[in-house]
């Protein structure tokens, strides 16, 4: 058995999945960590949205210290920095390039960047927007995890330097989520925050269905949706914390996923939104990307939807029946590929490639 490492996250955060999709990702994998016998420090920004938000103050799995400057981190948390094996600087840190030229300077052990919004991060570094990496500090780690597949592993190796850049996409707790039984009240559910990219989407996939079909029942969850004139048939939740999740997925008979701008013309770039709900045996209705087969079979184990005509057909065509053997087939996709536990597997993996690289060159 290998030796346990010890692990230091420094990400957007753990401790408040209010309006970000990192907390539930991070929690994923410092839990299985932890499982697996390695010790997990994560360090924090103590922003006051999530200070006012947080619902998981002690992440199972990891010691979190929330600091609250830059000079703050410097000050605390050098040491933890400087003898832990592995150094995992997230996306979105605040200050994020100072963060990571410390990290960079001072880490003795493995230096990884891991890029839970990888798409934005590309547009935002060919502007000149370096909030919070620039080109220069992706050579200097030594390994790239990217939420994004495919062809974008190549760009960031080939053009940004990389020395290695790995997929690692969102995983899911299936302890956590699973099918439950509760009364089935809505033909579609969404479940995101709000951003412009993702209104056409929702008025094509979810409003105008439910605008043709006043007799169904449809449910929008997520903060920040603007105050429109929504549809009478259309229920609003303005937050969903993860544990009501597979409640309000089980609620559905079909769930909705809505792919990101940035997302959508990458592709290889799965919401965990995808992986909580099939988790959870609810058939899900996606948005067409490229790469969508690598994770979950068409029409076999995902719907695609390219029109409202699509979504209606979907709802007033399926039997309940043939919903449920594609949200079964989801399942057990699931569970062989796509849970937290696997994706620390994959994590591990890559960590252990590169120390064998680093030590054969010594």
């Amino acid at each position: 058995m290998a030796e346990p490492l010890s692990f230091v996250f420094l990400g957007l955060s753990i401790s408040s999945s209010w309006g970000n999709g990192h907390a539930t990702t991070y929690r994923g994998l410092v839990r299985e960590l932890a499982k697996a016998g390695h010790s997990v420090t994560f360090l924090e920004r103590d922003l006051e949205w999530y200070r006012d938000n947080r619902d998981a103050p002690s992440p199972e799995g990891a010691t979190l210290h929330l600091y609250e400057t830059l000079d703050d981190l410097r000050a605390r948390h050098l040491s933890e920095v400087r003898e832990a094996d592995v150094v995992i600087v997230g996306s979105y840190v605040p200050d994020g390039v100072m963060v990571a030229e410390w990290v960079l300077e001072h880490a003795e052990g493995l230096r990884v960047f891991y890029d839970i919004d990888t798409p934005v991060t590309l547009r935002k570094l060919a502007r000149g927007d370096f909030e919070y990496l620039t080109p220069g500090l992706v050579p200097r780690f030594d390994l790239y995890l990217s939420f994004t597949g495919g062809p974008t592993l190549d760009h960031i190796e080939e053009v940004l330097g990389s020395p290695a850049a790995r997929h690692l996409p969102c995983g899911v707790d299936p302890e956590r989520y699973f099918p439950v039984s509760v009364e089935r009240r809505y033909d579609l559910g969404y479940l995101g925050t709000d951003s412009v990219d993702r209104r056409a989407p929702l008025e094509r996939l979810l409003l105008e269905p439910a605008r043709q079909l006043p007799e169904r029942r449809f449910l929008v969850g997520g903060p920040s949706h603007p105050d429109d004139d929504w549809p009478p048939n259309v229920a609003r939740i303005f937050h969903v914390s993860p544990p009501e999740h597979p409640r309000f997925y089980c609620a559905q008979r079909l769930t909705l996923n809505i792919t990101r701008g940035d997302m959508l013309r990458a592709g290889y770039s799965p919401s965990v939104r995808l992986f909580e709900a099939a988790a959870c045996c609810v058939p899900i209705v996606t948005d067409v990307w490229e790469g969508i087969d690598h994770y979950f079979a068409p029409g076999s184990e995902i719907l695609v939807a390219r029109s409202s005509r699509d979504v209606i057909e979907m709802l007033t065509d399926r039997s309940d029946a043939e919903l449920a053997e594609i949200g079964a087939r989801a399942r057990r996709r699931v569970l062989a590929s796509h849970t937290a536990a696997a994706r620390v597997e994959e994590l591990l993996g890559y960590i252990r490639e590169r120390q064998a690289l680093h030590r054969a060159a010594e």
